[in-house]
């Protein structure tokens, strides 16, 4: 029997989650905003996490990376005015996308909690906010994306990339959920919830990247 409080959905904070899959870690999905979530129980320590973040040799030196994260770039980059003023949360070890758009004539700051860890970036305001391949790491999603929502200006952009929950079948074969490191999974219903909680616009330009719209309340994909 689970415990109700390893049950309590660190998204939108239900206490309702239903068993969802189980291999080495046991996964719940909550069905409200339909996140699906490793009990916290199971989290890697902090130490043992960097230690897989530091086996990343990701740089904005490797074209492959960069293509890769064109594909948030590209459609957030369009939308930007000259000489916006960004945010790269959770940069990493390797600094990238804020490379990128720098090279576009941004300024970025970083932030990341094991790499560049001065807070003092969220205490700023942002333009655009970009998480790529963050949002399956956090372990207190609720605070942290409210945190980096409130760094945002009135009709800033907030891009993310993760990649998506389908089903339960595909589940079990996903490699995605194989990373000890990644310990919330969303969908397409998460992201809907999320522009309701926030009432904001999201698009989905392509699969796994989805960009907010602070201060409007239509969804588009």
């Amino acid at each position: 029997m689970l415990s109700p409080t390893l049950m309590i959905c660190p998204l939108c904070q239900i206490s309702d989650g239903k068993h969802f899959y189980k291999d080495h870690r046991t996964y719940v999905r909550c069905p409200t905003c339909e996140l699906v979530y490793v009990l916290p129980d199971q989290y890697l320590s902090a130490t043992a996490e960097k230690a897989v973040y530091d086996q990343h040799e990701n740089s904005p030196h490797d074209p492959g990376y960069r293509r890769f994260l064109g594909r948030l770039f590209e459609p957030l980059s369009q939308r930007l005015p000259p000489n916006s003023h960004g945010l790269d949360f959770g940069s990493g070890p390797g600094p990238t996308l804020s490379v990128i758009f720098e090279e576009a004539g941004h300024h970025v700051d970083i932030y990341d909690p094991f790499y560049a860890p001065d807070t003092a970036p969220l205490e700023k305001q942002y333009d655009f906010i970009t998480a790529t391949e963050v949002l399956e790491h956090l372990h207190h999603p609720r605070s942290e994306l409210d945190q980096i929502w409130s760094c945002l200006k009135p009709h800033g952009l907030l891009g993310i990339m993760t990649k998506r929950v389908i089903n339960r079948k595909t589940f079990s074969t996903w490699h995605y959920k194989n990373d000890p490191t990644h310990v919330c999974f969303y969908s397409i219903e998460t992201f809907q919830w999320l522009s309701n909680y926030w009432q904001a616009t999201f698009i989905v330009p392509e699969n796994d990247v989805v960009i907010f719209l602070k201060g409007s309340t239509s969804n588009t994909n």
